[in-house]
């Protein structure tokens, strides 16, 4: 039988083409395509339709297992994000932006879950040992039972983690893991594609955690090909921003627990410590309400967070007004900006908008739309909204707007914090409490009563 042509692979995207050219014809980048070997094809030239193989063992599902029991480290905000601990054979992928704190983060948790009576290898091929014995000691971690390895060799780390037998095994990161049995060089396609599978099936078969690091593209997703966020259990991603000491572990994928689940962590000289209560860490620089400035009670995973949303309206001296939005979708502003016109006469022709989520935070609930359109009346009127007051709320293309889920839940964050006001659409199922409601049909209703615009 006639053997497989090699396939030319992106190391940017990941596409695969018969034969090369310079640039790739699905990401556009240059330089990015190299030659990948085929797999072959099996033992005696057979495919895998015509060798025998072994019976897969069947388990009835009316006799299920005692599930495993879960191991809390002693972190809050990272037992939370995992769903309650880490479970025994579960495969996780950490992704983030250089210099963000994932090797700080992870050899936090390297130490906790050490000290909460776990065996923990800590495989660095981007450091060597005395590199992260130093960090060790800056963070006051230098007396925890954890075992380090400075290897990129997979065939290494796989035999020295079969013959530990670890609990926890933590390899930072999968762009620098080499298997020789793959023909491309480290951080390309085939190689993540391969590290990550060997990890993934040790981690089942031994019943180790594994825990990997990956680099992200300028996209912010994780590089490599998307299979290997298919592959692992959980995939996490650390976010902040750098002028801001606040970082953020998201959970944007769990098998073991409620997706996207976010911890707070405060970067300190002494590592990251966990924030108990975000709300007040993100509002804590909120000084007198100046217009503009609006306070979102939105929700993060199982949890209620308070952020505050900033806007400001100026003209501008350019034909083609400005649109800059950060921590929120800048299409979503598009069709605000656009119901505002179409529905409220509100006009925003030459007018820059900028807006911004305060203290690094990234919203992405539509939940958000009634409070980035009162952040804009109250920029482009010059009014500001009283300082005790919440809003939430989501807006439909004709102007009316919809009640959200877990309004409740916003509504005791809110108070919990001292808010005592609160703009929502009506119809929901909001209980006051000691809070005075503001229920609105539609946002022509919030322009005239709130603003005295429209």
């Amino acid at each position: 039988m006639a053997r497989a042509s090699s396939n030319f692979v992106c190391q940017s995207c990941g596409n695969s083409t018969s034969k090369w050219s310079g640039r790739c014809e699905a990401c556009g980048e240059w330089n990015t395509i190299v030659e990948e070997a085929p797999l072959s094809d099996g033992p005696a030239g057979k495919t895998l339709g015509q060798a025998k193989g072994r019976a897969a063992k069947l388990t009835d599902l009316s006799h299920p297992e005692a599930p495993p029991p879960r191991t809390a480290c002693g972190i809050g905000e990272l037992d939370r994000v995992l769903g309650g601990g880490l479970v025994p054979g579960s495969a996780i992928l950490v992704g983030g932006d250089p210099g963000i704190g994932k090797s700080t983060l992870l050899l936090q948790a390297a130490a906790a879950f050490a000290n909460a009576g776990l065996k923990v290898i800590y495989a660095s091929g981007e450091e060597a040992s005395a590199q992260v014995r130093m960090r060790a000691q800056r963070l006051d971690l230098a007396q925890a039972p954890v075992k380090l390895a400075a290897e990129t060799n997979l065939r290494d780390i796989l035999t020295t983690l079969e013959q530990e037998k670890p609990a926890l095994a933590i390899v930072d990161s999968i762009q620098t893991m080499w298997a020789d049995n793959v023909g491309s060089a480290p951080g390309s396609v085939g190689q993540v594609r391969a590290a990550a599978h060997e990890l993934t099936s040790f981690a089942k078969k031994r019943n180790t955690s594994v825990i990997m690091v990956g680099h992200v593209t300028k996209d912010g997703q994780i590089a490599g090909p998307r299979v290997v966020e298919h592959m692992v259990d959980t995939v996490l991603y650390f976010e902040g921003e750098r002028g801001h000491q606040f970082r953020i572990l998201r959970s944007v994928k769990n098998r073991f627990g409620p997706a996207d689940e976010i911890g707070v962590f405060e970067m300190t000289g002494a590592g990251l410590s966990e924030v108990g209560n975000p709300s007040a860490l993100f509002l804590s620089e909120r000084g007198t309400p100046a217009p503009g400035s609006v306070v979102f009670s939105g929700i993060e995973g199982t949890r209620p967070v308070l952020v505050e949303f900033q806007a400001l309206v100026a003209p501008s001296p350019h034909s083609q007004p400005r649109r800059t939005v950060v921590g929120w979708d800048g299409g979503r502003l598009a069709m605000i900006l656009a119901v505002l016109e179409a529905r409220c006469g509100i006009p925003f022709a030459g007018l820059d908008v900028y807006l911004n989520v305060a203290g690094g935070m990234k919203v992405g609930e539509p939940a958000a739309d009634l409070a980035v359109a009162a952040a804009l009346l109250s920029a482009r009127e010059d009014v500001a909204l009283p300082p005790e007051t919440v809003v939430f709320g989501e807006i439909s293309l004709s102007g009316a707007l919809r009640p959200v889920g877990q309004t409740e839940n916003r509504l005791k964050e809110a108070q919990k914090l001292g808010f005592s006001t609160a703009i929502l659409p009506k119809g929901g199922k909001a209980k006051s409490g000691d809070m005075t409601l503001t229920e609105m049909a539609d946002l022509a209703s919030v322009v005239g009563e709130v603003f005295g615009a429209g």
